[in-house]
């Protein structure tokens, strides 16, 4: 129930793809639109505490809590319990009348890919004594994400190094590395812009161009 992973933002995902294919990585989810609705407390308690509580629909109606994370060279690593609820309407009207009111609703559209089981030897910031070591990727997911303010890359794996491997693979620079939700840099976006909606949705965006500048990051795929 852990989730580790680390994002980038990059101006063209074709490139991504590219990268996949010659990795030869196999795609598990198509791409889907997402919507993603944020839940908290009248009083904030979970935000101030740094949980998350979100419903999801794509192809299934999901329930996600998320703790407290922390990162360390810009992954994030924080716990993550998911499960499939039967209808996403009635899993909303579940919280709302539990006393949770709608925080936040972003959409995006994903595409996922997975790595077959397999040992790669990987250079490891970690362990300089020895150099190198066998990073297990088989349950290293890539994440292909649109967003209305931008495109992103999130690589899943077990642990730093096996992350930091992928993100060399795909020609991602590492200093670009991303810590902030989707949630937070919408908020960045929300100052930098002076925009008065609340919801990051594809038609609050249609026609307002983003620019990293405003985001506060910096290309990973130049």
């Amino acid at each position: 129930m852990q989730e580790i992973e680390a994002k980038f933002y990059v101006r063209d995902l074709k490139k991504i793809e590219v990268c996949l294919q010659d990795l030869e990585t196999h795609l598990i989810q198509p791409r889907v639109l997402e919507t993603n609705i944020r839940f908290d407390l009248p009083n904030g308690g979970l935000s101030s505490k740094g949980q998350v509580l979100r419903l999801r629909q794509d192809t299934e109606a999901r329930l996600t809590y998320k703790g407290a994370g922390t990162s360390e060279q810009g992954v994030v690593n924080r716990t993550e319990i998911e499960f499939v609820v039967e209808d996403f309407e009635k899993a909303k009207s579940f919280l709302e009348v539990l006393g949770y009111q709608k925080l936040l609703q972003y959409d995006k559209y994903r595409t996922m890919y997975a790595l077959e089981s397999t040992s790669l030897l990987v250079e490891s910031q970690q362990h300089t004594l020895s150099g190198t070591r066998a990073v297990g990727l088989q349950s290293c997911h890539i994440m292909l994400d649109e967003l209305p303010y931008g495109n992103f890359v999130e690589i899943e794996g077990e642990d730093i190094a096996a992350i930091h491997n992928i993100a060399d693979k795909l020609n991602l620079n590492w200093q670009a590395v991303i810590s902030k939700s989707y949630s937070a840099l919408f908020e960045i976006t929300r100052q930098s812009l002076g925009l008065t909606f609340t919801d990051l949705t594809f038609a609050n965006f249609e026609n307002i161009k983003v620019s990293p500048e405003y985001l506060q990051v910096q290309p990973a795929n130049e």
